[in-house]
């Protein structure tokens, strides 16, 4: 499974990308809007310059016609520029016309299988089901989303599903377990998936008794 990171923080993504952990990022407008001291033209072409991979950027538009102008010139920006586009009528009219002019488009706010069905049939090259909303309203999140990776696989859809809304590890887990393509976690998500009580123990341990080595070495 893919790993993408979900956040405008530049800080966050030149760390994240050092680990070498993570396939790309994804951003929405509010994600942009807690950034200060960029514009946006600027920051976009920072992040799309540290990432090796896809990077989503949204449009704000709410019309297909004025979507694909926006998208059109979003993707001037780099070459690895997903435009993100609000599922609906208008969005899935904006993505198929994007698709036939080979513009990558990745189709947000997807929260039942129906609505990702078609999502790719529009020509989505990315669906993100969100998770964390769903589980909000007690809605069966995994569900929504095993089904989805289910329908995909069965009719071999090129859509790739990004499980996003993401709260915690476990969330990435089950969506690993379920198969599906790609996660997008926030910064705070992907630090807490490196930590286990155990391994810290186990490091500390390993650094005492090569300490006790090294002493003991010393004497003899």
């Amino acid at each position: 499974m893919k790993i993408f990171l979900d956040t405008a923080d530049l800080n966050e993504i030149r760390k994240a990308v050092s680990w070498g952990i993570i396939d790309g990022v994804t951003t929405n407008p509010t994600l942009f809007s807690k950034q200060k001291g960029f514009s946006f033209e600027d920051l976009a072409r920072e992040i799309l310059n540290t990432v090796d991979g896809p990077v989503s950027l949204e449009v704000v538009s709410d019309l297909a016609e004025d979507m694909v102008k926006e998208a059109r010139n979003l993707n001037k920006l780099g070459d690895n520029v997903v435009v993100k586009i609000p599922f609906g009528k208008e969005g899935l009219k904006a993505v198929r016309a994007l698709s036939s002019e080979g513009i990558k488009t990745n189709v947000t706010l997807v929260f039942s299988p129906s609505q990702a069905l078609l999502a790719a049939k529009a020509g989505a090259t990315y669906v993100s089901i969100f998770l964390g909303r769903l589980d909000d309203i007690s809605n069966e999140a995994f569900k929504v989303l095993a089904d989805s990776v289910e329908i995909f696989r069965n009719y071999d859809f090129r859509t790739e599903i990004i499980a996003a809304s993401i709260r915690h590890p476990m969330h990435v887990v089950q969506a690993a377990l379920i198969g599906t393509d790609i996660a997008t976690v926030p910064f705070a998500v992907l630090e807490k998936m490196f930590k286990h009580p155990l391994t810290d123990v186990g490091i500390e341990r390993f650094k005492k008794d090569w300490e006790q080595f090294l002493q003991s070495a010393k004497k003899d």
